[in-house]
């Protein structure tokens, strides 16, 4: 009966797509920054979710990978302890890496049968930044190169996708000047359209700073992130206490002349005293 229940709601999912001209198969972008949460929609799905499953493929010419079968989480994936399924049959993917994006493909099935026409193809496109150094604080003067990168699949190479798209990746200082190679203390390379490279000596004052990174597609921002760069202050310490133990060393030397002076005077006019009662 629930099985007849589902076929009939489906009929009408399919009937009213093809009374407002909606069939086929729905495709939606989403953008997100790695280490967030993210939640994708699945269109027209039944209300119980025993009927949705869940597919992922990160390139075009590999197969699809079940996630959710039927309502039900499998576990033989590599995500699977970051997967959730939402009461409206979404999938819910916790701590988004970069090897997270692809296509995310939601289907609905009864009795075997796959209604192709309500599928729902969920685009994602996971934006990374990083540091050449591994180190957590940096000291002044060295050398950084930041880089942003956008982990795009579109059934092309993310390149010929950028350019159809209108995307753009750029670096932002302070949240809205954008950085370009005309400004001397930075240097920006772009190996491809998917990644933005900005290397630069890294000053006292650029501790604590945050160096954004953003995604624009069709001249609407989609993402950013920032990466903060923190300065090493134990160059700075030594040389305060470097500083430090020289003054001391001079108020020593001074403090032992100031004191030692009358001392070595004292002690010429009593051996000069002796020397004349010798003479006597």
């Amino acid at each position: 009966m629930a099985d007849k229940c589902h076929l009939c709601l489906l009929g009408l999912i399919f009937l009213s797509s093809l009374l407002t001209g909606t069939s086929g198969v729905y495709e939606s972008h989403r953008f997100i920054s790695s280490g967030e949460n993210v939640n994708l929609p699945c269109y027209d799905a039944l209300p119980d979710c025993k009927s949705t499953t869940w597919k992922y493929k990160r390139f075009s010419h590999t197969e699809a990978v079940e996630l959710i079968n039927l309502g039900i989480k499998r576990t033989d994936t590599e995500i699977h302890e970051r997967l959730s399924l939402g009461s409206d049959c979404s999938l819910n993917i916790k701590n988004i890496t970069k090897e997270d994006y692809g296509s995310y493909i939601c289907q609905q099935y009864v009795n075997g049968q796959h209604y192709q026409d309500i599928d729902a193809h969920v685009y994602l496109h996971v934006f990374h930044v990083s540091s050449s150094s591994s180190q957590t604080e940096i000291s002044p003067g060295s050398s950084v190169t930041l880089s942003c990168q956008l982990y795009s699949y579109a059934g092309v190479s993310c390149d010929d996708w950028i350019r159809s798209e209108g995307i753009e990746v750029f670096w932002v200082y302070q949240a809205s000047v954008t950085l370009t190679i005309s400004d001397s203390r930075y240097q920006i390379s772009a190996p491809g359209h998917c990644i933005s490279n900005l290397t630069t000596t890294l000053l006292n004052e650029d501790d604590n700073r945050e160096w954004r990174c953003a995604v624009t597609r069709r001249n609407q921002v989609k993402i950013s992130a920032t990466y903060t760069v923190r300065i090493s202050v134990s160059s700075s310490n030594s040389e305060t206490t470097s500083r430090q133990t020289t003054a001391q060393v001079i108020v020593i030397i001074v403090e032992f002349a100031v004191f030692a002076a009358p001392t070595v005077i004292l002690l010429q006019i009593i051996c000069a005293r002796r020397a004349g009662e010798v003479l006597r």
